[in-house]
């Protein structure tokens, strides 16, 4: 009969990875080129990086190049997760006891000779719950099953969130949006008698200081979904199928038309506080939607982070340069139109990253945001 032998340093990293996933919500990451290590991550907290090492560290100087294999891997992480900073909670399983820790900007070292009181009071100022929740009573093969059972309930939890918010969905809000935008610009088209000039859309709600100063706040959204001509129409259109359809798939359809009115009424404010022309079209709220995939998406950096890097903060980047220099553009809506949407997501919530503290925090910043432009604009 085969038995199953399970060393002392098995045991300790099995307890320290059921601990860190089902209790600190780290996930295992793919780090190629390591042998008896085991690392996890964790966006949203403080040591975003947690790095267990079973490899037996008999000097200094073995130690300092340990630290720079951790630090070369760091900056693989930052680069995929676009991460501006990131810590390491670094836990030794076996080092020379002549060996010196020292701490590096950031990397925290440890070292764990088992999880005894004693040995596990060393993490406890960084990981509190470590005291009562880490596994400490199961041995063997008990062990590896309670271990495997609860990392795959974890595991299969956050599975559900994430196919949840990532599979196909079908796509209402977006499309309705892009319809009103079509009909309301061949009715300013036909009712214009084939011009679309200022008298106009002012008459249909376009986006004016004066007006909505005077107590017309409808202009605050109606302009909007104006568009000056079929060019200023399709590209807004175009941008709104890609990005609104994507991001509506993301957060669903309740959420994403929140999202939406926010980042034109913010967007329209901000035109306001700039200049007194009318102003139209969705590029406003469309630059609030990049707002909302750019705070989404760095919630989800782990999957999302090479789209961040290249495509979104690029995009966005980009549009702003090109309204900074061509004459006619309205930029100040594409800023507060930008702010509004991150805000409005962050309010929302990313569903299974935000929690209640986050979306309440997003709340009132969003409210005092959205109050301060409005006490600009009518003071």
């Amino acid at each position: 009969m085969n038995t199953i032998t399970i060393t002392k340093k098995d045991e300790i990293v099995m307890r320290l990875v059921h601990y860190f996933i089902t209790e600190e919500n780290y996930t295992p990451i793919i780090v190629n080129g390591v042998k008896d290590e085991v690392w996890l991550e964790n966006s949203e907290a403080k040591y975003k990086i947690v790095r267990i090492n079973s490899n037996y560290i008999h000097n200094k100087e073995q130690f300092a190049v340990d630290l720079f294999k951790i630090k070369n891997v760091m900056r693989q992480i930052k680069k995929k997760t676009v991460s501006f900073t990131m810590d390491t909670f670094n836990i030794f399983l076996d080092v020379n006891e002549e060996v010196e820790l020292m701490d590096d900007k950031h990397i925290k070292s440890v070292i764990l000779k088992d999880v005894s009181d004693k040995e596990t009071k060393k993490i406890i100022p960084f990981f509190p719950g470590i005291k009562n929740k880490l596994l400490k009573d199961t041995k063997g093969l008990d062990l590896i099953i309670n271990v495997t059972e609860d990392i795959n309930k974890k595991t299969e939890k956050n599975n559900k969130i994430y196919e949840a918010t990532f599979k196909p969905k079908k796509i209402i809000i977006t499309y309705t949006l892009m319809a009103l935008c079509a009909f309301l610009f061949l009715l300013t088209y036909v009712l214009g008698s084939g011009s679309l000039d200022g008298r106009t859309l002012y008459n249909f709600g376009a986006v004016s200081a004066p007006a909505i100063k005077s107590g017309e706040f409808w202009r605050l959204l109606t302009g909007t979904f104006l568009h000056a001509g079929i060019i200023h129409l399709f590209v807004n259109m175009y941008s709104l199928a890609v990005i609104g359809s994507q991001l509506e798939n993301f957060i669903g359809k309740k959420k994403f038309l929140f999202v939406y009115i926010i980042s034109a009424i913010s967007g329209s404010l901000m035109s306001c506080l700039f200049s007194n022309n009318l102003s139209v079209g969705a590029s406003g709220a469309i630059f609030g939607l990049l707002g909302s995939i750019l705070y989404f998406g760095y919630h989800y950096r782990l999957y999302l982070g090479n789209v961040l890097r290249a495509q979104i903060i690029p995009l966005i980047l980009m549009n702003l340069f090109l309204g900074f220099m061509i004459s006619g553009i309205d930029n100040a809506a594409h800023v507060g139109g930008l702010i509004g949407g991150y805000l409005a997501m962050m309010a929302c919530g990313v569903t299974g990253k935000s929690g209640k503290n986050d979306k309440i925090n997003g709340a009132i910043v969003l409210t005092i945001y959205i109050v301060f432009l409005a006490f600009m604009l009518f003071r």
